[in-house]
């Protein structure tokens, strides 16, 4: 006997349309790339993004076909996903701080057809766009007054090209399971890998996004996306804020702490989201001015692990609680929320603090498991860790073209590649990268812990820790920081710091002083560019 239920497809057009329909007038703010504030509502936007998939599809531009996009947050960008997404074409978003031959790769593999970039962004496509043969055109997101000179055949001021096109256009209809996006791992080992969205699996991911103990957002709410939309599906945001009808506060190029903070202060901004670098540099800028933050409520942190001491600062000194997040670009991207249940709502000080540094535990529609190497489930004990994996409704069945088969197994677990271990009550903490973890004597140090731990001192800006080769031990850690500005701390003045807070074998052999660390293409440590930077280092007196 089957339901009696309307089969209502999930596509993600019709998020747009709710928005427009039960929150018209709800506004999204944003600094656009050429300077000023523009304002807009989710009316607005349904229907420029109507215009937007009738200019495309007099471009020749129709089912399945890629579109490529490398744009910050705007109005602008979030116009052009949604009318990519009603043609039944694929978004397909690029990330500008990768090389420029790994772009072409990229955009090659994926049969880019058409590409909407930024002004910003202009320099990096003029590099690679002859290497792309399936490129039709490139349409520079502006207006004729600020297009500027450019060697690139076929490009187009957005404004000018969009008023080709009137609202007069109806949404394609089409089976939920069809690809809507599109994004590539950063690809540090070997080549970038394709992970493919459906809008099925968007509109999913969206809902359970917004669920209380996950992002909790409603109508009243402000929502800052830091996180660009080029970053892990932008954490879903552009389907989350007009799915539930918040308003967007959209940064655009402004990534640096003052710009930051003052789209959160003058903007009235209720919760923003971004990765541990961008906090570190709005922090930074308030430690130097007389700051305040009166509207904001929640911070969500991921990325990479959330220093204890950006949680400690925004919660203590700001009023802000931190909702520490994982995820993957393989998993829409939302894996886990660090929410606080009943189970530990007692939790104060220095107790609640070290649960905040844990992941968190996931919604419904995520199931998540820890293995040894020979795939055996390990206990939920909170102490054993293994290998963490993942599967779901908005989780990767494969890669494009079938590349990394080997982190998918038959019943549709996927390894994340993360060694994790889970508590009692379900919430998961990331002890290291598999290939990050530190292998000492038969015994795994994390790296994750230690970089967490030293950034909690005052003169540490930033802190990384890699395996140093060992005669005796195998490996051993190496410490690697970066003062904050004026500030010239010792090795031994860290060490002290750390003692007693780790154990003591844990504790780093030396520690190396940088200018800076280098980061991968989404604001993350390069650990392989580390080691690179440190493989003649040896240890004193081995």
């Amino acid at each position: 006997m089957k339901g009696l239920m309307q089969d209502w497809p999930l596509l993600c057009h019709k998020i747009i349309d709710h928005a427009a329909t039960y929150h018209g007038d709800r506004e999204v703010v944003s600094r656009s790339v050429e300077g000023p504030i523009h304002r807009t509502n989710y009316r607005n936007i349904r229907d420029r993004a109507r215009q937007v998939a009738k200019r495309l599809e007099k471009d020749g531009i129709g089912f399945g076909d890629r579109v490529a996009t490398m744009a910050w947050n705007t109005w602008r960008h979030l116009e052009a996903w949604y009318g990519i997404l009603g043609l039944g074409a694929v978004y397909h978003t690029l990330n500008p701080r990768l090389f420029p031959d790994q772009i072409a790769w990229i955009m090659n593999d994926a049969e880019d057809r058409l590409l909407f970039v930024d002004l910003t962004f202009l320099p990096v496509v003029e590099a690679v766009a002859d290497k792309v043969p399936s490129l039709l055109k490139v349409v520079v997101l502006t207006d004729s007054a600020h297009m500027p000179e450019t060697k690139i055949a076929n490009a187009v001021a957005y404004e000018d090209w969009v008023s080709e096109a009137d609202t007069d256009f109806e949404w394609r209809e089409f089976e939920e399971t069809t690809a809507a996006g599109m994004c590539y791992t950063s690809g540090t080992t070997g080549d970038p890998k394709g992970v493919v969205y459906s809008h099925r699996s968007n509109v999913l991911h969206a809902m359970a996004a917004a669920q209380p103990d996950m992002l909790n957002l409603a109508s009243r709410d402000r929502m800052m996306p830091v996180v660009p939309l080029f970053h892990a599906n932008g954490w879903s945001t552009a389907f989350v804020c007009p799915m539930v009808g918040a308003t967007m506060v959209m940064p655009g190029a402004g990534m640096d702490g003052e710009s930051i903070y003052q789209m959160l202060t003058e903007e009235r901004v209720t919760m923003t989201a971004a990765v541990p670098t961008v906090w570190l540099m709005l922090l930074q800028h308030m430690d130097k001015i007389d700051a305040a933050l009166p509207d904001l409520e929640n911070v969500v942190i991921g990325g990479s692990a959330c220093p204890r001491a950006i949680t400690q600062t925004f919660q203590d000194t700001y009023g802000v609680e931190v909702i520490h997040a994982w995820g993957m670009t393989e998993m829409s991207p939302l894996g886990t929320l660090c929410s606080i249940k009943p189970e530990y709502a007692h939790l104060e000080g220095e107790e609640k603090l070290d649960l905040q540094a844990k992941q968190g535990h996931p919604p419904f529609t995520v199931e998540m498991k820890v293995t040894d190497d020979e795939n055996n489930a390990l206990p939920w004990d909170g102490k054993t860790f293994g290998r963490l994996k993942v599967r779901g409704p908005a989780v990767s069945s494969s890669y494009y073209k079938g590349r990394g088969a080997e982190q998918f197994d038959g019943e549709n677990w996927f390894d994340t590649g993360d060694v994790a271990h889970i508590d009692p009550h379900g919430y998961m903490e990331i002890t290291d990268r598999a290939k990050d973890v530190i292998k000492s004597g038969g015994e795994w140090i994390s790296s994750i812990e230690l970089e967490n731990l030293a950034v909690g001192h005052d003169d540490v800006a930033e802190a990384a820790v890699i395996g140093i080769a060992h005669p005796k031990w195998d490996e051993r850690p190496l410490l690697v920081i970066v003062p904050k500005e004026g500030c010239n701390p010792d090795k031994d003045n860290i060490l002290d710091f750390m003692k007693g807070k780790i154990a003591k074998w844990w504790m780093p052999d030396d520690v190396a002083f940088v200018e800076d660390i280098p980061h991968t293409a989404t604001g993350k440590i390069q650990k392989t560019a580390l080691r690179e930077q440190f493989k003649d280092y040896s240890f004193p007196d081995t």
